[in-house]
C-alpha cells in the first residue's frame, strides 16, 4: 500500500480504536487520524460500577497520549457534522478532513422521544450520568426505584438491556450490603413480555428467575407511555417510583442525515456483511454507528464493536490494494451480567446459546478483562 493513503477514523470508543490497533499492525506506514471531540477513552462497560461505588467515575476515563503515541496516530479534536464527496470529505465544525480511506466509528446515540424522558437517569451516557445515580442512591434512605430499558421502534434490536439488569442487580446487591433493602421496593418494567430475549431463551427465565429470588417485582409486556416525578406510565398501568432509571432504545448519530450515505430504518449507517457502506467506496462503519446483517440479536455491545473494526480494518486495506473483501465479522454475544459481587455468564453465536449460574468467579473475571483491555492505554 503506498504511504501516500490517508485512513481517518471517526471515534475514539471501543471500534475507532480497535480500528487503529489493528490498522497500524497491519500497515506500519499507513497515515492514519483519529477524529473525536476529545483524546480520551472512557471504558463504558464498567459504568455499572460507579452507582454502588466500586469503581469511580475517572477510573473510567483513559487519556488517549500513550495510545496515539505508540500506535503513530495523528489526532484532530473535532467532531464531525457531514460528509462531502461519498466520503472522501469529513466535514467537521473545524475544518474539513479529506482521506483515501474512512471508519465511521462515532457510536450511536439514545432517542429520548418519550414525553417526562428528563426525569429519568440514563447509566450509559456517561460518567456524569453514572455518577448522578450513585449521588440520588446515596441520598435515599428508602423508597421506590424503577428500572427499564426500551428499543428502537423501527429497529427493534437498537436496544442495549444487559447493562440494566447489571444496574438492578447490582442496586440490589449493594441495598442488602447497607442494611436497607427493606425499606426499598424495586420495580423492573418493559415493554416485552420476556426481556432479555437477544440474550436467548435461557437467559430470559434465568433472569427473570433471578428477579423473583430477589423480590424484585416486574411490570411486562406494556409499552412505557411516559416519565413523571410520580413514576412510570405504561398502556398497563402506573409503576411508582421516586427514582427511574431508564436506558432508551439507540439510533444513530445526530449528524448521519447530513452525510449523504445510506441509512437503515432506524437511523444506523447501512453496512453490508463486510461493514462497508453500500453505494461508497472505501467506507466503511464499525460498532454502534452501524447496522449490519444478521439475527436480530446481533448485540450492541463492546465485543460486537471490536469484532466488526477487525474485519473493517482488513477489507479497507485490501480495498486499498485492490483487492475484494473478505472479512466477515463473527457474530457473537458474551455478557457477565454483573451483580456486584458475583456473575452470570451469558454467551450466544449462530448454533448455540449458553447461561451459566451466578458465580463469583465470573465477576473476578470481568474485573480482571476490565484491566487487561485497560493496560494498552495505561501502559
Amino acid at each position: 500500500m503506498p504511504n501516500a493513503h490517508h485512513i481517518v477514523i471517526l471515534g475514539a470508543g471501543f471500534a475507532a480504536l480497535t480500528a487503529a490497533r489493528e490498522l497500524r499492525r497491519r500497515a506500519p506506514n499507513a497515515l492514519i487520524t483519529l477524529v473525536a471531540p476529545k483524546a480520551e477513552f472512557v471504558y463504558l462497560p464498567s459504568l455499572i460500577w460507579v452507582p454502588t461505588g466500586i469503581r469511580k467515575g475517572n477510573d473510567l476515563v483513559l487519556p488517549l497520549d500513550t495510545f496515539l503515541r505508540n500506535h503513530r496516530l495523528r489526532f484532530v479534536a473535532a467532531t464531525a457534522t457531514g460528509l462531502h464527496d461519498g466520503g472522501r470529505v469529513v466535514l467537521t465544525e473545524r475544518e474539513p478532513i479529506r482521506n483515501d480511506a474512512l471508519i465511521i466509528a462515532t457510536g450511536g446515540r439514545f432517542l429520548k422521544s418519550l414525553p417526562g424522558i428528563e426525569h429519568a437517569l440514563t447509566l450509559c451516557e456517561g460518567v456524569a450520568s453514572a455518577e448522578k445515580i450513585r449521588a440520588r442512591l446515596r441520598a435515599m434512605d428508602g423508597g421506590r426505584i424503577a428500572f427499564g430499558f426500551g428499543g428502537n421502534p423501527k429497529e427493534p434490536s437498537a436496544m442495549r438491556g444487559g447493562p440494566m439488569f447489571e444496574l438492578l442487580f447490582g442496586v440490589e446487591t449493594w441495598l442488602r450490603q447497607q442494611g436497607k433493602r427493606a425499606r426499598f421496593e424495586l420495580t423492573f418494567f418493559n415493554a416485552a413480555a420476556e426481556p432479555g430475549k437477544r440474550l436467548g431463551e435461557k437467559a430470559v427465565s434465568g433472569l427473570l428467575a433471578e428477579m423473583a429470588r430477589r423480590r424484585i417485582d416486574t411490570h411486562l409486556g406494556h409499552k412505557p407511555l411516559e416519565f413523571s416525578e410520580r413514576g412510570v406510565d405504561t398502556e398497563g398501568g402506573h409503576v411508582n417510583a421516586d427514582l427511574i432509571l431508564f436506558m432508551p432504545g439507540l439510533t444513530g448519530p445526530a449528524w448521519a442525515a447530513q452525510s449523504g450515505l445510506a441509512l437503515s430504518p432506524g437511523g444506523f449507517f447501512q453496512a453490508d456483511e463486510f461493514c462497508r457502506v453500500p453505494g461508497t467506496e472505501r467506507v466503511y462503519v464499525a460498532g454502534d454507528a452501524g447496522s449490519f446483517p444478521g439475527p436480530d440479536w446481533m448485540p450492541k455491545q463492546a465485543h460486537m464493536a471490536d469484532l466488526q473494526a477487525k474485519a473493517v480494518a482488513e477489507n479497507l486495506l485490501l480495498a486499498l490494494d485492490g483487492k475484494a473483501p473478505r472479512a466477515r465479522p463473527r457474530t457473537e454475544l458474551i455478557c457477565i451480567v454483573d451483580t456486584v459481587d458475583r456473575g452470570i455468564l451469558v454467551y450466544r453465536d449462530l448454533k448455540r446459546s449458553l447461561l451459566l449460574p451466578s458465580s463469583r468467579l465470573f465477576h473476578w473475571a470481568k474485573r480482571l478483562f476490565e484491566g487487561h483491555y485497560l493496560k494498552a492505554f495505561r501502559d
